[in-house]
C-alpha cells in the first residue's frame, strides 16, 4: 500500500516537474518511508511499554526509586526488537539471491538504536538545551531531524546489509 502511495506521488511530482526519479532513488525513498512508519509504530509501542511497566512497577512496589529506569529499559529492549522485527520483513527486505544472518542484524539493530538513541541524543540534547538555549520541548524534535535519517542509514547498509 505505501508502495502505491508513493509511486503516485512521484507520478505527480514527475507529471508537474517534468522530472523522471530513477528507480534506485525511488526505492530508497520508498524504504525510508516505511522505516519512517515504522519508527512512529516503535515510538508509540516504547511509550505504551514504559507507561505499563513503569504503572506495573508502582503498583507492585518493584524497583522503588529506580522503577522508572527498569520501565525504560524494558521497553527499549521490547521496541527495538519491534522495529527489528518489522524492518526486517517490511522495510529491508531479503531479495532472491541475497541471505541476512538474522542473530549479528538483530545484534547490529540494538547497537544502532543505542547509538542514536541513546548516546548521540543526548549529546544533542545538551548541545540544544545548554549551548544554544533552544527549548528542551523542542530540542528532541530537532534531534528527530538527525537521529532518524541516521538511523536508517546505520540500519540500511550495516545492520541489515545482505549478503549476495
Amino acid at each position: 500500500m505505501v508502495d502505491r502511495i508513493v509511486t503516485a506521488c512521484f507520478c505527480l511530482l514527475e507529471k508537474t516537474a517534468g522530472y523522471r526519479i530513477e528507480e534506485k532513488t525511488r526505492t530508497a525513498i520508498v524504504q525510508f518511508v516505511k522505516f519512517g512508519i515504522v519508527g512512529v509504530s516503535n515510538t508509540l509501542l516504547s511509550y505504551l511499554l514504559y507507561s505499563g511497566s513503569l504503572i506495573l512497577f508502582r503498583k507492585l512496589n518493584w524497583f522503588p526509586n529506580t522503577d522508572y529506569l527498569a520501565a525504560q529499559v524494558i521497553a527499549f529492549v521490547l521496541s527495538v526488537a519491534w522495529s527489528f522485527y518489522w524492518n526486517n520483513k517490511y522495510v529491508f527486505t531479503v531479495k532472491e539471491g541475497e541471505s541476512r544472518s538474522l542473530l549479528p542484524a538483530l545484534m547490529k539493530t540494538y547497537v544502532s538504536y543505542s547509538f542514536t538513541g541513546l548516546f548521540l541524543n543526548s549529546i544533542l540534547l545538551v548541545l540544544w538545551v545548554r549551548l544554544l538555549g533552544i527549548s528542551e520541548f523542542i530540542a528532541p524534535i530537532i534531534n528527530l531531524l538527525i537521529s532518524v535519517p541516521l538511523n536508517f542509514l546505520i540500519n540500511k547498509f550495516w545492520a541489515f546489509r545482505v549478503k549476495r
